[in-house]
């Protein structure tokens, strides 16, 4: 497949994607996407896409592939449920920022592992463990009082270490496969 077509498939995907939005918002009020989030979402699929074309086009393992699928559409909602609604408390909580820490030790992990998959496996454990720590470093450094909304935080926050676990089973597998 040449490089035109990994940016045609991506770019198609996204903009279909982003068809539902404008669709939906001439049918009801409760959708009001602005042009900055057509913008910064179109960004996020497209981006997202075309990691996925390039990372995999070397790779003809189904493990490697879909553990790539799983590694990216794991970062995608991290940063997506970071930018809407925030995961600790709102969008607009410094704590937020830390979770920049998990997308920085996948993408300098990825590359340190040469995007092979043992170190693709170790790579996504690590960024399990930053996730895990994340809440913990905001509750120790920000001190909010205990509420429901602290363990609705540490649970939307395991959702997000099963997906990277979850990724890291998947390239464990794709290196024994002989990759």
């Amino acid at each position: 497949m040449t490089l035109t077509q990994r940016i045609v498939r991506p770019a198609l995907v996204t903009a279909g994607l982003l068809l539902v939005p404008l669709v939906a918002m001439q049918f009801t009020q409760e959708v009001a996407w602005t042009l900055s989030d057509f913008i910064v979402a179109g960004a996020l699929l497209f981006g997202t896409g075309l990691a996925y074309e390039l990372i995999t086009s070397q790779r003809g393992n189904g493990a490697y592939r879909l553990a790539a699928g799983v590694a990216l559409a794991t970062a995608l909602l991290l940063v997506w449920v970071n930018l809407a609604v925030g995961l600790i408390g709102s969008e607009d909580n410094p704590a937020n920022l830390l979770y920049g820490g998990v997308l920085a030790v996948g993408l300098v992990g990825a590359i340190i592992a040469r995007f092979r998959p043992r170190g693709m496996a170790r790579t996504m454990l690590a960024a399990a463990l930053v996730q895990f720590l994340v809440p913990i470093i905001a509750l120790l450094i920000w001190k909010p009082e205990l509420t429901l909304g602290v363990a609705k935080v540490f649970g939307a926050n395991a959702l997000f270490v099963v997906l990277w676990l979850g990724a890291a089973l998947l390239f464990r597998r794709a290196s024994s496969t002989g990759l």
